[in-house]
């Protein structure tokens, strides 16, 4: 995605009342997943010891940031991409029952992101994770729960809309679900991105389901590690998958704007049938995995919410260096100024 400069952008908030909104919607929204999906909140790490098996592999190209640990005898220490793996051994740790789960503040380095509107070397996220019995293991439970954050969303839009009337609701009453198999039939032809922006442009908002594994056509519809998300199991409406994205559109920059990717996590035929597509069957010996392949994890449905892009989203701002410090490069910070996108 390249740099987006919308016509005519004028700040819907100044800087100073950008960073008390800031502070009312993370918290609020905390508060409401926490009640909405019996989460409890706990600490996360910065950083994990590299060859567990725990830190998230994204996409598998992408480098972390690494650090010698000389008390250990040089041992490397990796910044978390994400928590995906961590959070369920948490689940197993606390001994968390079926419907009852956790979240924390997730803070990653990514220095292999390609910087524009949504994308940063800074990434602060809810990173949740709840514990299911077997039997929810099915794309009903997913949409659930997918509804349910869904309904958070709208809540929150309607809070900043009391508290800011100038930013007027845009989201509709309902989330679409569409399958990554139905989204290449409804827009044959066109990558993925495009066919995101098309669906999300004419529903409003989306969960695009079944991410990670080759479609009919055989190509992805985007990547995903072959260790947290179930990408492969045939669910209920005959497709594979029981995991996805939540997509709105965005009015400001008049694209697809993915907020959350989450799903129902691996059992141990998943994993393997995953990690053997993969061609890396070997990740079986690290410790995430084989506490996972001996029974020792529960069953869990987990994701991850970005926190400045939902501030982004719903204070309607045109750059994501508007609601958190980080680096930019800087002709694209200029670039910015000269548009009146004020990045922190």
């Amino acid at each position: 995605m390249s740099l987006i400069i919308p016509k005519d952008y004028k700040q819907t908030l100044t800087p100073e009342t950008t960073e008390q909104a800031i502070q009312l919607l993370k918290s609020s929204f905390q508060e409401k997943l926490s009640k909405s999906l019996n989460l409890r909140r706990v600490t996360a790490p910065l950083f994990v010891l590299s060859g567990t098996g725990i830190n998230d592999d994204l996409n598998g190209v992408e480098r972390p940031v690494t650090f010698p640990i000389h008390c250990m005898g040089d041992r490397k220490a990796e910044v978390v991409h994400s928590l995906a793996k961590w959070k369920r051994m948490k689940l197993a740790a606390y001994r968390i029952p079926a419907g009852y789960g956790l979240y924390t503040d997730m803070n990653a380095i990514r220095g292999d992101e390609d910087l524009d509107n949504l994308h940063s070397l800074y990434v602060d996220q809810w990173d949740w994770e709840k514990t299911i019995r077997p039997e929810d293991r099915n794309l009903d439970y997913l949409k659930r729960t997918v509804r349910s954050i869904y309904t958070i969303l709208k809540e929150i839009e309607e809070m900043v809309y009391i508290q800011y009337p100038h930013i007027t609701p845009s989201l509709p009453d309902n989330i679409t679900f569409i399958h990554s198999e139905e989204l290449q039939k409804m827009y044959p032809g066109t990558p993925p991105r495009e066919r995101e922006n098309k669906a999300a442009e004419k529903f409003g908002a989306i969960f695009v389901i079944g991410i990670g594994g080759e479609l009919l056509n055989g190509e992805k519809h985007d990547g995903r590690a072959p260790d947290y998300d179930d990408w492969s199991t045939v669910n209920s409406d005959g497709f594979n998958g029981l995991n996805g994205d939540i997509i709105l559109w965005n009015d400001v920059l008049g694209c697809a704007f993915e907020l959350s990717s989450m799903g129902i996590r691996v059992d141990k035929e998943a994993l393997q049938r995953q990690l053997k597509e993969r061609g890396c069957p070997e990740r079986a010996g690290l410790e995430f995995h084989k506490m996972l392949l001996e029974g020792h994890l529960p069953q869990s449905i987990g994701g991850g919410i970005g926190q400045s892009r939902l501030c982004m989203f719903f204070l309607r701002k045109a750059h994501i260096g508007e609601v958190q410090a980080s680096i930019w490069p800087a002709e694209q910070a200029e670039v910015c100024r000269q548009h009146n996108i004020i990045l922190l």
